[in-house]
């Protein structure tokens, strides 16, 4: 019955058509406007911006060809080590001296290159195929460096052809002297090897260490050359660091990708 007399009341009393009707206080437009800005300016950003994304693996500075692993061809006693560690040799020049069952033999080097580690002392037994000395191939005191960066496979797809990559090495402290500037020169599309690392750098450590979370892409950087820096390469400080690079250097390299718009996130 109270709810029939609320209609009633209801019925009997006039409709309130004289007054404002207030759609949206002053703070609900500001508040309106506002979004309606910030999602205006993020459409746009979205189909006309671009967003950065860099990719960071390890690397090591080297000379363009590589290295590689001496080995001996005859087992036998190490009688003399004629190589000095540092040294540059042509092809074909004697490292060691072994004496085997049928008499002294050599072990000659196999292409020109500068012996980065020699791993066999006089009077050590070694056995055919043993590793005796890593012989990095460099021609000329003068040729140039380049880093190899190990990037993982899923990667390498998404690295553009001179592509900007910061370089940070090991013996350079970069809070003082910066990261060190280069370009991308080539991707090698297959993933390597332990044994292929090993191969190129001369280091079954390097390769062991740098396949131990799958088998990745070596991109090849060319570093970018100064005359105005004691190393001769450009870094991100005016001046860089007061001494020269050494090959088989270890560092970490940062490659710029290609810029994406955000709106190819939501396109499938």
């Amino acid at each position: 019955m109270q709810f029939r007399q609320q209609a009633l009341a209801k019925l009997q009393s006039p409709e309130e058509l004289d007054l404002p009707v207030r759609l949206a206080r002053p703070q609900g437009w500001l508040v309106l406007s506002v979004t309606v800005v910030a999602m205006a300016a993020a459409s746009v950003w979205a189909v006309s911006g671009s967003v950065t994304s860099t990719v960071s693996a390890p690397a090591v500075l080297s000379h363009g060809e590589g290295s590689y692993i001496l080995q001996s061809p005859v087992a036998g006693q190490v009688t003399a080590v004629l190589a000095k560690q540092g040294e540059r040799l042509p092809a074909d020049a004697p490292v060691l001296k072994v004496r085997t069952a049928e008499g002294e033999s050599e072990v000659r080097t196999v292409a020109a290159g500068r012996v980065s580690a020699l791993a066999a002392t006089v009077g050590q037994i070694i056995s055919t195929g043993a590793n005796v000395a890593a012989v990095e191939k460099v021609a000329r005191a003068g040729d140039p460096l380049y880093a190899t960066v190990y990037v993982p496979a899923e990667s390498a797809a998404t690295i553009p052809a001179n592509a900007r990559v910061d370089l940070t090495v090991q013996t350079v402290p970069s809070q003082e002297y910066g990261v060190l500037r280069g370009r991308v020169k080539s991707v090698d599309r297959s993933p390597q090897s332990a044994q292929q690392i090993a191969a190129f750098l001369g280091d079954s450590g390097l390769g062991d260490q740098f396949t131990k979370d799958g088998r990745p892409v070596a991109v090849t950087v060319r570093l970018d050359r100064s005359s105005g820096t004691e190393s001769g390469y450009r870094w991100s400080s005016a001046d860089g660091p007061p001494y020269p690079l050494t090959s088989m250097t270890m560092a970490t390299g940062s490659i710029r990708l290609a810029d994406q718009r955000p709106v190819d996130w939501l396109l499938p």
